[in-house]
């Protein structure tokens, strides 16, 4: 004996509904707390001495660049002349002496050489490049020290950021102006 069962179909709504992945959903959830948590950092963020208008500044830092180098400097006030680049002295980072001459030239250009301690962050580009970019940092610190250094450190050259850079390379050639071998046949 077979016996037959007719299945009813129930009927439901159909509602298409965007389907969100759990992935995403975690991206947003942490997306939102690490906007509180830096709206929470910023209103308990201590405000940077140099940015107050009449007291003495913890340390002066200005963006010194050269080429492809580019230096992070602070300039520290009542030092002994101590240069530290990348966490290492300034002999140990600069081993070529022209480049340690032209990086505290800035500070003897102003008289200044035994009163700040220096401190730079360097990246990018060749060693000359990186020590003219330090330079150049300098010479911007020297600035918001004291606005009367800018005729002497103008005059001596350290505040104008050198433009010139390497020059592209052109279709068709091997190099920015280097052509192929020319040939008669």
């Amino acid at each position: 004996m077979v016996t037959t069962k007719t299945a009813e179909k129930e009927e439901k709504p159909v509602v298409k509904a965007k389907t969100v992945r759990k992935p995403a959903a975690k991206k947003a959830v942490a997306h939102v707390k690490h906007e509180e948590a830096a709206v929470a950092v910023a209103k308990d963020a201590p405000v940077h001495k140099t940015l107050v208008i009449g007291a003495t500044p913890e340390y002066h830092k200005a963006l010194g660049r050269r080429k492809e180098a580019t230096a992070r400097v602070r300039l520290i006030p009542g030092g002994s002349g101590k240069i530290v680049v990348n966490g290492k002295p300034i002999e140990q980072f600069f081993t070529v002496e022209w480049n340690r001459q032209s990086i505290i030239s800035p500070l003897i250009a102003v008289g200044a050489n035994t009163d700040y301690d220096v401190s730079a962050k360097v990246e990018g580009g060749g060693v000359a490049g990186q020590a003219i970019a330090v330079r150049h940092g300098i010479a911007r610190c020297l600035l918001l020290v004291n606005e009367d250094f800018r005729k002497t450190l103008r005059r001596a050259g350290y505040l104008t950021r050198d433009p010139r850079a390497k020059e592209r390379k052109k279709p068709g050639l091997k190099r920015a102006r280097k052509r192929g071998q020319w040939a008669k046949r």
